[in-house]
């Protein structure tokens, strides 16, 4: 299900304070289209609600994790930290192909990883020069940092201005 992570990616942004439309898009890099249609179905699966008040420049717009989506979020970042784990491992083992099969299985979700800030972007590169592979083999150029170990939930605080950090605590 290719839309999956993104749905995730989005859910997550809104989980932690992200609130508004634009905000969301661009903390994400979602195009506004398919971010609707996102929107929309996080709705209609009880992850988000929205709501609309009255502000004095006309009606305000103002999406919130639900306490479903919110236990989404939290399940689906455990499932990407025990992933990760388990890649570390092989690549500290030297299993280059048990490596490769179990990146080639997870491929849909190595974004993902990189928006949450779970993988350590210095060890992923490592694993590439280990199976002499390019990045980009796994990884769209637009998913990648621009600069070591960014995520996209953490540039400076710019795209967190309405909400808070990010703080998951999963228990390693």
């Amino acid at each position: 299900m290719e839309s999956e992570p993104k749905d995730i990616i989005v859910l997550g942004a809104i989980e932690h304070g992200i609130t508004k439309f634009d905000k969301i898009q661009k903390t994400t890099e979602i195009e506004p289209e398919e971010l609707n249609l996102i929107l929309e179905q996080l709705e209609k699966r009880g992850l988000i609600q929205v709501e609309e008040k009255k502000g004095w420049f006309g009606k305000k717009i103002k999406i919130t994790a639900t306490e479903k989506g919110s236990k989404e979020v939290d399940e689906r970042v455990h499932e990407l930290q025990v992933k990760w784990n388990q890649m570390s491992t092989l690549y500290q083992t030297g299993d280059k192909e048990k490596l490769k099969q179990q990146m080639d299985d997870n491929k849909s979700i190595l974004p993902m990883m990189m928006f949450f800030g779970i993988m350590d972007m210095m060890m992923f590169s490592m694993m590439f020069g280990m199976m002499g592979m390019a990045m980009s083999d796994y990884v769209p150029a637009e998913n990648m940092p621009e600069s070591g170990g960014e995520t996209a939930m953490d540039d400076g605080g710019g795209a967190m201005d309405d909400g808070g950090g990010f703080d998951f605590d999963i228990g390693f």
